[in-house]
């Protein structure tokens, strides 16, 4: 599975004036519906062809663009290790696919830019996080959002104590084991040590501490977002131990208390969101309150119809984009006369208006809300909270 970084998704927002193909599709990372993913994507596949030569592509265009899909749905390791959803991202002599842990309705989209509204729920940190599970067993770290949890590939660095005090220090190593209670279980006694003399549990706490400073010191260079907030799961006392190792700035004060070991990834999740849902929420709402405020005054720095707001985007003056992610409208901004022309139909020269809005707010620092109706009192048009006039 892969993770969709701030510079992944820049990428995406920048490239235009070509022909651009996104495709968005659910995936599965187990049981039958698995091994139906690859012919979803080559339907998927070929209907985008059908509509390119429709639009008047040449045939022999049409394929060299689609030819990289061709590619992926012959590759036995890449559909191996799916997430929820599939994005794949097409344009000449460019491919990118993202297998990301957020579910996606199945999408094609052509046009002079990629389509990234489907993308606009995982891009705010408000829908990510890390869980951080540590024991004297292991360690492991799991990506989380709102719906979701996934374990992250830990394999490049060391994560049991026993290797780790030996990297740390080969010398001074003592052979270690955890200690195990009636039942079996792993991580809730402190480990024994085997050397000369008695392990104190001073001694104890220092190599804890050790494992876990230098973890956290290896951690750091496979993680490329340091600044997503990160959820600590482990016994009472290996806590503060773990908070004294690591100087992470999004380090959440509340934990999860209990051996992770001993908790399926559902019930890790559950309890992160319970943590992680009233900061999660609090920017979109603290906005939306804005929006009510603003709104109530007959304010001129609100922006209540999709054609104002793309005006306004264009000219950077969208501070926060609210934008639905149930409907689609297409047409095109001529800006030679700052003219909005809607459509009803999509074509190679227009895209969707939502699209352009959010992608023009967020190249010019603004925030954008990927909300449903609900979520803002049931108001049916978009809106937007403008920095100044229009």
């Amino acid at each position: 599975m892969d993770i969709l970084h701030r510079k992944d998704f820049e990428q995406l927002i920048t490239s235009s004036g070509t022909t651009h193909v996104s495709l968005y599709m659910p995936t599965h990372r187990v049981g039958r519906e698995m091994q139906q993913d690859p012919i979803r994507l080559k339907n998927l596949s070929t209907h985008a062809q059908d509509k390119l030569i429709e639009f008047g592509v040449r045939r022999p265009e049409v394929e060299d663009l689609m030819q990289p899909v061709e590619s992926l749905l012959s590759d036995t390791n890449f559909w191996q290790h799916q997430g929820d959803g599939l994005a794949v991202f097409l344009s000449p002599g460019f491919v990118q696919p993202f297998r990301l842990p957020h579910r996606f309705d199945e999408l094609m989209v052509i046009g002079r830019r990629f389509h990234i509204r489907s993308l606009l729920p995982m891009l705010d940190h408000d829908e990510q996080f890390h869980i951080l599970a540590i024991s004297l067993k292991k360690i492991r770290l799991f990506l989380g959002t709102r719906d979701t949890i996934t374990e992250v590939d830990l394999s490049e660095i060391p994560t049991t104590m026993q290797e780790v005090l030996y990297m740390d220090d080969p010398e001074k190593h003592l052979d270690f084991h955890t200690g195990s209670n009636s039942s079996g279980k792993t991580g809730n006694r402190p480990a024994v040590y085997h050397g000369q003399g008695t392990q104190s549990d001073e001694d104890e706490k220092k190599n804890i501490l050790r494992y876990f400073q230098y973890f956290n010191k290896e951690l750091t260079k496979v993680i490329e977002d340091a600044s997503l907030p990160t959820i600590l799961a482990g016994v009472d006392y290996l806590l503060p131990i773990y908070r004294e190792a690591s100087a992470h700035p999004e380090l959440l004060k509340e934990g999860i208390e209990g051996n992770p070991d001993g908790m399926s990834e559902k019930e890790l999740h559950e309890r992160a969101w319970k943590l992680m849902e009233p900061s999660f929420e609090a920017d979109k709402k603290k906005a939306i309150q804005q929006l009510g405020r603003l709104e109530g005054k007959n304010n001129d720095l609100i922006a209540g119809d999709l054609e104002a707001i793309v005006k306004a985007a264009a000219h950077g003056a969208v501070d926060t984009f609210f934008v639905p992610l149930e409907t689609m409208q297409w047409g095109r901004f001529l800006p030679e006369d700052n003219r909005v022309v809607m459509e009803k139909e999509p074509s190679l020269d227009n895209e969707d208006l939502f699209n352009l809005a959010a992608v023009q707010t967020i190249s010019n620092s603004g925030r954008v809300f990927a909300v449903r109706q609900d979520e803002y009192s049931g108001r049916e048009n978009p809106a937007a909270i403008l920095r100044f006039p229009i």
